[in-house]
């Protein structure tokens, strides 16, 4: 029995993942670190969460721990040899998760970006299965990413590389939590795109992405709130054609809570891009991922 774990930048969700990718059984909880300024106390807090999620997935499905062959970690940054490294949305500099686990579970435990492991899974049973020359964005608290070529995930030797939410789209932008200014996630990600919707429309601060989801779409007419969208596609049209650009992809798909909105942005985006494309026969198709937010967790055990 396999279980998959995604670490977000604001989650953790867990789940036991059968044959053929299959999500059997799920768990979710919010990691809340506003308050916390110890990086020893988020590691601590994070395992807790991840053990908690596990002891009920096994409860609620009558499994024991022993009845685990293997762990897949989908995590943010740059992971390697076990080791989880620059969380920046956690901060989180360095921790060694899969020995932690090991510990605990003593099975095979892996590691992997989670852009990644989200986009192995749609390549494999979702959205990207029929393309050869593909890539995946993840868009929510920030921008993962996957690239395939002739059916291969690219990766490089010494990180998992791709990051794309950290390509500077504005040379005097916005601070990132990477310590750049003007990274391609400080104006593409959904976090931001809440957070200014919030503030421009003057919602309350404590607004659901769900209830700021049916405000956009219930006033998508409105001069203001189309002028607000323009303005947030703008910027993402501007990562997506450097990615179409170095790599000419078949398609791109979008997962994360981005995904919620793609019957509204991606005709706008592909209208956007047409000037933006180097080679003008180059005509992506902009999909949305199939497997939703649970991509990361069946990733994850495919690693």
């Amino acid at each position: 029995m396999k279980i998959g774990i995604d670490i977000g930048g604001s989650h953790v969700a867990s789940g036991i993942v059968g044959k053929d990718g299959k999500l059997i059984a799920k768990e979710t909880r919010d990691i809340n670190i506003n308050q916390i300024n110890d990086e020893k106390r988020v590691e601590s807090l994070l395992l807790e969460i991840i053990e908690g999620e596990i002891r009920l997935l096994l409860d609620k499905n009558d499994y024991t721990i022993g009845d685990i062959t293997k762990i897949g970690v989908a995590v943010p940054g740059s992971p390697k040899n076990g080791v989880i490294r620059n969380l920046v949305n956690l901060h989180i500099k360095e921790f060694n998760l899969a020995e932690e686990l090991n510990k605990i579970y003593k099975t095979t435990v892996k590691i992997k970006n989670d852009g990644k492991c989200a986009g192995i899974a749609e390549k494999e049973y979702g959205s990207l299965k029929k393309y050869s020359d593909c890539a995946f964005l993840c868009i929510g608290t920030g921008v993962g990413s996957a690239v395939f070529l002739n059916d291969e995930l690219l990766e490089p030797k010494n990180n998992p590389g791709f990051e794309f939410g950290h390509i500077i789209i504005e040379k005097n932008g916005r601070k990132c939590n990477c310590g750049k200014n003007g990274c391609f996630e400080t104006y593409a990600s959904m976090k931001r795109f809440k957070a200014e919707a919030i503030s421009n429309f003057n919602m309350d601060p404590n607004t659901e992405a769900e209830e700021v989801q049916r405000f956009i779409r219930n006033n998508i007419e409105k001069k203001s709130v189309k002028e607000f969208v323009d303005e947030y596609l703008d910027n993402v049209s501007i990562g997506l054609s450097n990615i179409i650009n170095i790599f000419e992809v078949e398609a791109i798909s979008f997962g994360g809570s981005f995904s919620y909105y793609c019957d509204i942005f991606i005709p706008k985006l592909k209208e956007k891009l047409k000037p933006l494309i180097f080679n003008k026969d180059t005509n992506p198709d902009l999909v949305t991922a199939k497997l939703m937010n649970d991509a990361g967790i069946i990733g994850a055990t495919e690693i």
